[in-house]
């Protein structure tokens, strides 16, 4: 393995400083020195030198605190433009596919559409009505829910003007826009969208939300499973699998979580009776 060069790791060490939770917004060379135990001489050097390549810039007012420049900026927005969200979401619905044997979608919004980029399918044998490249009603659907939970209300009544009607796939499609209305507030409540055979009459959908390095919804991430396989402890390990795969992928876009913390299980109005009553 090639040999690692020390002063190269403790500038990067410098930078990843800004990474910690609590974010600093600036940091002085005896803070820096301190926290990873250098001698305040070489802080000051390799501070220096970054300075100088415009990663760190004194603080206007007070110079002996720094922050951030605009190098790192120019980096981050060289690394987002290089990802794919299609073949970063495979990558990643790939391992959850492999950890539950269900199929995994990743979608993005369109209009009132949402539009498959990214799938993968159970070995199991399961029809479902979704396919890369095509679209379906995104309040059919347990990533559309998902995908509008994140649209001001603004955009949700631009979207939807006119509507009288919302069309539907099963009998169990939300059918009004007050209805939808009220079940994407219960979706941002839980950060968790279900889909209770709204496009498939046969199939049920969980889905997890995924954010990108500026902190926007982009796409959603589902796992869809039959009726058939459909138990409680399977539905909140399948809810697991989606939020744990959604926050991978958008880590891998460059996402940052600052309070977004643990998975919360949650079991559906369907599960919810079942379990009161047993």
């Amino acid at each position: 393995m090639p040999r690692r060069v020390p002063a190269v790791e403790r500038a990067l060490d410098i930078l990843e400083l800004f990474l910690r939770s609590p974010q600093p917004e600036s940091l002085s060379v005896p803070e820096i020195a301190r926290a990873l135990d250098l001698p305040r001489s070489t802080a000051h050097e390799l501070v220096a030198t970054l300075v100088a390549r415009r990663y760190l810039r004194p603080i206007e007012g007070n110079p002996h605190r720094y922050a951030l420049d605009v190098r790192v900026f120019e980096l981050g927005n060289a690394y987002a433009a290089g990802l794919d969200l299609a073949r970063e979401g495979q990558i990643v619905a790939r391992r959850v596919a492999a950890s539950c044997d269900e199929t995994v979608h990743i979608a993005v919004l369109e209009g009132t559409d949402v539009f498959y980029i990214a799938k993968v399918d159970s070995t199991n044998a399961l029809r479902l009505v979704s396919a890369i490249g095509r679209r379906l009603p995104a309040h059919c659907t347990a990533v559309g829910k998902m995908l509008l939970s994140g649209l001001s209300e603004e955009e949700f009544a631009e979207r939807f003007a006119g509507v009288r009607e919302l069309p539907g796939m099963t009998r169990n499609s939300l059918r009004s826009v007050d209805a939808l209305r009220a079940e994407l507030a219960r979706t941002r409540a839980r950060g968790i969208a279900w889909d209770n055979c709204e496009s498939n009459p046969d199939v049920r959908c969980v889905a997890a939300p995924i954010y990108d390095h500026r902190g926007r919804m982009v796409a959603a991430m589902s796992i869809s499973f039959p009726v058939v396989r459909d138990t409680p402890e399977r539905f909140l390990e399948l809810s697991r699998l989606v939020w744990e795969g959604a926050r991978e992928l958008s880590q891998r876009l460059g996402y940052r979580e600052i309070s977004q913390g643990t998975w919360q299980p949650e079991l559906p109005p369907w599960h919810s009776a079942l379990v009161a009553d047993s």
